[in-house]
This record gives structure tokens, sequence and C-alpha cells, in this order.
């Protein structure tokens, strides 16, 4: 969000042979807060000069009394909250002056709710006619710490909402005596995430598919090797009449 410099000359020429999300960590759209109008001009400075083909952020909040936590924390799913949301949605879409894409979070501790994520998910998407970025991986870690089904999840998504799809790797944590997963996005996309996208996208159609890989970077073939398994997991899973998208990294 700088003003200039090496990385707006990166981006400027990457824009010129391939399409941009841009994805955000710090709106903060679940939280309690007002949405910051400051980050928002700028986030709106970024949009307009790269002109990305996705914009997107979180179902999550990292702020709280003007004081910004650097973490994604799944918010309540009450009847509340929703409101809030969708009144937060409805300001970033209406200042960015586009539709933008709500990820699903990691989750680490079940949060009171009076419906299921997907189905929060999926009315917010109606409400405020924003998309769903639907992350695969964080769906497998929350089902494995939650001990919810990723099937059933992935099957009350409505697929007509979801415009992107993250893969990724997390690490595990059994130091305790109990397994923990952790989004980490520092090691390859595990099988069980990979057969969970298989099954959504014969469902859904091939849908633009990222996979995040932000810690513990290995050499360039690696990435590429795992993007090209992505592409391979997309041409064979794809229902034949839906139109081709993309795996970038």
């Amino acid at each position: 969000m700088g003003a200039g410099g090496p990385p707006h000359a990166w981006l400027s020429a990457i824009r010129e042979a391939f399409p941009l999300s841009v994805h955000g960590v710090c709106l903060s759209l679940g939280g309690a807060d007002p949405v910051d109008q400051e980050h928002l001009k700028r986030l709106r400075q970024v949009i307009d000069r790269f002109e990305p083909a996705l914009v997107s952020e979180h179902l999550a909040w990292c702020s709280h009394d003007g004081v910004y936590y650097n973490d994604l924390i799944a918010p309540p799913l009450t009847e509340e909250s929703f409101a809030r949301i969708c009144d937060h949605v409805d300001e970033t879409q209406e200042a960015l002056g586009r539709r933008i894409l709500i990820e699903n979070p990691s989750q680490y501790l079940a949060m009171p709710g009076d419906r299921s994520e997907p189905a929060f998910l999926n009315a917010l998407a109606r409400k405020t006619g924003c998309a769903l970025l639907l992350d695969i991986n964080n769906v497998f870690v929350s089902a494995s710490n939650l001990g919810f089904d990723a099937d059933a999840y992935l099957d009350e998504i409505d697929p007509g909402f979801v415009a992107e799809i993250h893969l990724a790797g997390h690490a595990v944590d059994d130091a305790s005596g109990a397994k923990l997963r952790i989004d980490d996005h520092g090691s390859p996309v595990i099988e069980e995430v990979g057969a969970l996208y298989r099954t959504f996208i014969a469902r859904a159609g091939a849908r633009p598919t990222l996979i995040e890989w932000d810690t513990n970077i290995p050499p360039f073939s690696e990435l590429r090797a795992e993007a090209a398994k992505a592409a391979r997991w997309m041409a064979a899973a794809a229902a034949p009449n839906h139109e081709a998208a993309h795996v970038s990294l």
C-alpha cells in the first residue's frame, strides 16, 4: 500500500501477463469496531492502480477497541454478528466500488452461533451480493479441530456463490497429547485436502484456485509442482461444461 518502489514495479509487470487477486487480512469485517476508513482508502488506491480480477477478505476479526491483533479470529455466528458483518461488507463494497469475496476462517475454538458457518456464508452472500472465497484447507483444519464433517460443510456451501478457492498446507501440533491442526501455509497440500477439493469442483465446476505458501518457502520448482498438481486435480474433476479456470501461487 506504499506510494511506489519495487513492489509496484513488480506488480505492474506481473499485471501485464496475469490477472491479480488482492487478498486482505486487516479489515476486521467480523469485529465490533467500525471499518477502518483510512485502510479502505489505501486499499481502493491499490485496486484502482492494479485493477485486480478478484478482491477478498476474511470472515474474521483482527482488531478491537482500536488495537490491531495479528491474527484472524472467527466471529460468533449469531444474528447480531450477521447484521454487523453485512453492514461492514456493504460499506466495504461501496467504498471499493466492486464486489468482494469473503473467506471462511480457520477455527481452533468453537464459537457460539445460531446457524452453521456455511449457512452464515451463504446468507451473507445472498444479503450483500458478495461472493465467497472457499478455503478448503481451512475447512479441513476446522473440521479436524472442532470435530465436524468437512464433506458435509462443503455440501452445504452454495457453489453459485464461490468465485475462488484456496488450498494450502498446515502444521500439526500434538505436544499436549491432543492433535491441533494449524493453518500455517508452510507445507504441501495434503491428500485429504486434495480429495475435498476434487469432490467440490466435481460438483461446482472449476474455479480460480490459489495455493498459499507463506512460511518455510521451498525452491520455486516445488511451488510449481504444487500448482501443477492442483491443475491436474482440476482437469480430472471439474465438469467439462463449466468455464475453465486457473491455478496460481
